[in-house]
C-alpha cells in the first residue's frame, strides 16, 4: 500500500501512515472525482489464496474474518449515511477486502475541532451536548452501541455563518449491536471512558456476559463527556484506580465538580452509575439539557464533593487533528486492564437491562 496505488478503484493520493491509527494504516484517496479517507485494517487477515480450508489454522482465521465482516456490514446496514438525522454522523461508505486485508472508506471531512468546549457560554455548551446526545439517540434507537465514545471521536465544529458549535460523531469501527459485542479478546474501546461492565468483560469476569454490554455502555461515557465539556475535566477519583470505571467497580463515588448545577450534577451521577440498568436514557439527557442554564457553572459549594486533581482528568478536545484519521484511537483498549481493581462479583440487575428513562 503506497501513494499511487489503486485499491478497489480508489487512487491513493497520500502516503499511507498509521499515525494515530491504532491497528490500521490509512491514506487519503480519490474515486469518481470525490475525496475519501481509506483505512486498511491490520487484523484480521484472510488466508492466502489457495490455502486449504481443512487446515485448523485456516478455519480459525476464516471464522474470525466472518465475524469481523458480519459485524461491520451489519452496522453499515443499520447506519445509512442518508438516514434522517444522520448529518452529524461520519459513516462508512464502503467496506471490502482485497487479497488478505480488509478496508473501510468514509468521506474525507474537515477534522479541525474546538479544543476547549468548556470555554463556551452555557447556552452554547447545551447545544453542543444536545447535538451529541441526538446523534447517540439515533444509534440507540436502532440498538447500535458506538463502543468508543471519547473526545477523539467527537469533532466540535461550527459551520460558516452558524451561531452554535455542534458535535460530529465519528469512528464506528468498534460499534456493535446492543447485547452482541465482539468477544473478550477482540472487543475494543478506551479504558479511560469505558463503562464498568465493559471493564469487567475485558478483564475476563465470567459474571459479565455479552448480553450485559448494551447501549448503556455509551451512557456511562456520555456522563463523563458531559462533565468534561462543561468543566474541562473528567470527574475525580482516587489515584489508586486507573479510570473512572475502575473506581466505580471498586464501589467508590466519583467526585463531581462542585460548580455544576444541581440538575447536571444529578444527571452525570446517574449516567455514571455502576448498574447499567440504572442509567437514564438519552431522551432524559436531552430533556434535562433543554434548559441552557443547566450548563452554567456556579460558585463552589461547600456541601458538594470536590475533585482534587484526579488522575488523567485533564483532556483536551483536539479531535483527530491535522494529518490524523478521524476517530482513530491512540492506544490499546486493554491497557492496564490486568492491574485494574474489580468490584465484588455481583451480576447487574436487570440483566442486560440497558437504559431506563
Amino acid at each position: 500500500m503506497k501513494r499511487g496505488d489503486v485499491i478497489n478503484g480508489y487512487l491513493l493520493v497520500s502516503e499511507p501512515t498509521n499515525a494515530g491509527g491504532g491497528k490500521c494504516v490509512w491514506a487519503f484517496a480519490e474515486k469518481g472525482g470525490r475525496e475519501f479517507f481509506l483505512k486498511r485494517f491490520l487484523e484480521p487477515k484472510r488466508p492466502r489464496a489457495g490455502a486449504s480450508p481443512d487446515t485448523p489454522s485456516v478455519r480459525i482465521r476464516m471464522a474470525a474474518c466472518r465475524e469481523f465482516e458480519e459485524r461491520h456490514r451489519g452496522i453499515m446496514r443499520r447506519l445509512r449515511p442518508d438516514a434522517r438525522g444522520a448529518g452529524n454522523l461520519v459513516l462508512a461508505t464502503d467496506f471490502f477486502h482485497e487479497r488478505s486485508s480488509y478496508y473501510k472508506v468514509t468521506e474525507r471531512i474537515d477534522t479541525d475541532s474546538l479544543a476547549e468546549p468548556h470555554a463556551l457560554e452555557p447556552a452554547h455548551r447545551a447545544v453542543l451536548l444536545r447535538t451529541l446526545g441526538s446523534s447517540l439517540k439515533l444509534l440507540h434507537d436502532i440498538d447500535v452501541v458506538h463502543g468508543d465514545l471519547k473526545p477523539a471521536n467527537v469533532l466540535v465544529q461550527r459551520r460558516p455563518g452558524a451561531t452554535y458549535h455542534t458535535a460530529k460523531l465519528i469512528d464506528f469501527d468498534d460499534s456493535y449491536v446492543s447485547g452482541r459485542p465482539p468477544g473478550r479478546d477482540a472487543i475494543a474501546g478506551d479504558s479511560l471512558y469505558g463503562a464498568p461492565e465493559w471493564r469487567r468483560y475485558v478483564q475476563g469476569d465470567e459474571l459479565v456476559d455479552e448480553p450485559d454490554l448494551t447501549t448503556a455502555v455509551d451512557l456511562f461515557a456520555l456522563g463523563l463527556m458531559a462533565h468534561l465539556m462543561v468543566t474541562g475535566a473528567l470527574p475525580g477519583h482516587d489515584e489508586r484506580y486507573g479510570s473512572p470505571a475502575d473506581a466505580v467497580n471498586a464501589g467508590e463515588a466519583l467526585a463531581l465538580d462542585a460548580r455544576l448545577s444541581d440538575e447536571l450534577a444529578a444527571l452525570v451521577r446517574d449516567l455514571t452509575a455502576w448498574d447499567p440498568g440504572a442509567r437514564p436514557s438519552v431522551e432524559r439527557f436531552l430533556a434535562v439539557l433543554r434548559d441552557p442554564e443547566v450548563c452554567a457553572l456556579g460558585a463552589l459549594r461547600a456541601s458538594a464533593p470536590r475533585a482534587s486533581a484526579p488522575r488523567a482528568s485533564r483532556v483536551r478536545f483536539s479531535g483527530a487533528g491535522a494529518g490524523t484519521p478521524p476517530g482513530t484511537p491512540p492506544g490499546s483498549a486493554r491497557e492496564d486492564a490486568a492491574q485494574a481493581p474489580r468490584r465484588s462479583r455481583v451480576r447487574f440487575t436487570p440483566r442486560g437491562g440497558g437504559a431506563v428513562p
